[in-house]
């Protein structure tokens, strides 16, 4: 980057030489106008000045030379201002008014003197002013575009990929040739191998419009191979790890743009009643946002909200035991469903990712708050009984905790699940609480429940 203060300094050093020059130019006139008068004064009156020319001599040569001086800068300064450029052999100046300067020595001389270069500093004293109250001084060849990503600023726009996905490429060939389909959805599974025959089934009931990531939990990845399908999954293996710790980590919404619904399913899921593309045909055709399969009543069954309905193919509502809902318009009696099978659109999950919370591993809580992701949410929140699963209700995640304190290792993790809950909603609370109170409102009068 070149230094900004150069053309500054050439620019003074320029109006600087415009100044002298015609302050040279202005002081020869005065001073050959002036010896001119003053001799033909003292021939006059040679009588009245010949007992005190010696004594004022010196005193008027030099009150005459800082006038002319003063003079002669101004002049230059207006002249400069005046005319674009000035070529002095050019001025039609009668020559009585130059007995003895050489006009073209004096040009030659000061070559590099001209109003131009004068109104060349001008300029860029304007432009180094200019060039200071902004943020980011650059020079033409620069880029800085704001409106680009966070820490993308400096790169030109038609350059950047700010999103991704799981889609699996060649490492030979044109990149244009490399995918003969692009899968719209995407399933993800958290997975223990203990489990494999169970999520065998599982994946085969979706089609290839879906990309398949595993996350391992126990570190047997590769143990999945013998799968055919396996081989063109997404594998991510971390141990004793949560399906919500991989979902913050490996499912960022930039990462999974393309997909327009997102599965996040347990290992423990029966599917022998569900076909993905039937699935979602009917979250489509009835707008749901946020969704689940029915679960069948009699096994695994929590809340009344999730459990299938045989007269329908989707309901948003339900009635829960007295005193379990304040609002038929909130959970868990509408907005609701389990985390266990859960459905996201792309928009909505680019709500809920933010909502996780890094450290609170088990998800607990965010089944009551995704409604707090799509409006209104007991219209675009619902449960598709149409495709219905069976929640087997393995605990193999639960035995990837650690005995302490005399407590099997599944206490531990289910304390630790009851814990974030609490920690959750406190968190949420305190967060609404804080934006209310810094908005102005008060949060009895608010619409955020």
């Amino acid at each position: 980057m070149g230094n900004p203060l150069r053309g500054y300094r050439t620019s003074c050093l320029s109006f600087v030489r415009e100044s002298v020059f015609f302050c040279l130019l202005l002081n020869h006139l005065v001073l050959s106008c002036c010896d001119d008068i003053e001799r033909g004064v003292l021939m006059s009156d040679d009588a009245i000045f010949s007992s005190c020319s010696g004594s004022m001599r010196k005193p008027n040569e030099t009150m005459r030379l800082l006038v002319t001086t003063f003079i002669g800068v101004v002049f230059g300064f207006f002249l400069g201002v005046s005319f674009p450029t000035v070529s002095l052999t050019k001025m039609n100046l009668p020559s009585s008014l130059f007995p003895s300067i050489d006009l073209t020595y004096i040009e030659d001389k000061y070559s590099g003197l001209s109003t131009q270069a004068l109104l060349d500093a001008f300029s860029s004293l304007r432009g180094i002013k200019r060039s200071s109250t902004q943020v980011y001084p650059q020079n033409e060849t620069e880029i800085w575009v704001p409106t680009n990503p966070r820490g993308a600023e400096r790169l030109p726009p038609g350059i950047i990929a700010s999103e991704s996905d799981f889609y699996l490429r060649r490492l030979w060939g044109l990149p244009s040739e490399d995918l003969t389909t692009k899968p719209r959805y995407l399933v993800t599974f958290t997975v223990g191998f203990d489990q494999k025959k169970n999520i065998d089934a599982a994946v085969k009931k979706f089609s290839e419009n879906f990309t398949i990531v595993l996350f391992h939990y126990d570190g047997r990845a590769s143990e999945w191979e013998e799968l055919e399908w396996s081989k063109q999954a997404i594998h991510v293996s971390v141990q004793k790890q949560t399906k919500w710790w991989y979902a913050k980590r490996f499912l960022h919404p930039d990462i999974v743009a393309p997909y327009e619904y997102i599965f996040m399913w347990d290992e423990d899921l029966g599917v022998e009643h569900f076909d993905a593309e039937e699935y979602i045909k009917l979250v489509r055709k009835h707008g749901l946002e946020i969704s689940q399969p029915g679960l069948e009543p009699n096994k695994g069954l929590t809340w009344q909200m999730t459990m299938r309905r045989g007269d329908s193919e989707v309901h948003k509502d339900t009635v829960e035991k007295p005193g379990w809902c304040t609002d038929p318009h909130l959970p868990p009696c509408a907005a609701f469903v389990e985390i266990m099978a859960t459905v996201l659109s792309r928009d909505a999950w680019r709500c809920v990712w933010h909502m996780i919370q890094n450290d609170l591993v088990h998800g607990w809580g965010l089944d009551f708050a995704l409604r707090k992701c799509v409006e209104p949410a007991h219209e675009k929140i619902g449960v598709v009984d149409a495709q219905w699963i069976v929640h087997q209700g393995i605990p193999s995640l639960g035995n990837q905790g650690k005995a302490e304190s005399g407590k099997a290792p599944w206490e531990g993790v289910r304390e630790r699940c009851r814990r974030e809950w609490r920690m959750f909603q406190d968190r949420m609370t305190s967060a609404e609480k804080a934006y209310f109170e810094a908005m102005g409102i008060d949060p009895a009068n608010s619409t955020a429940r």
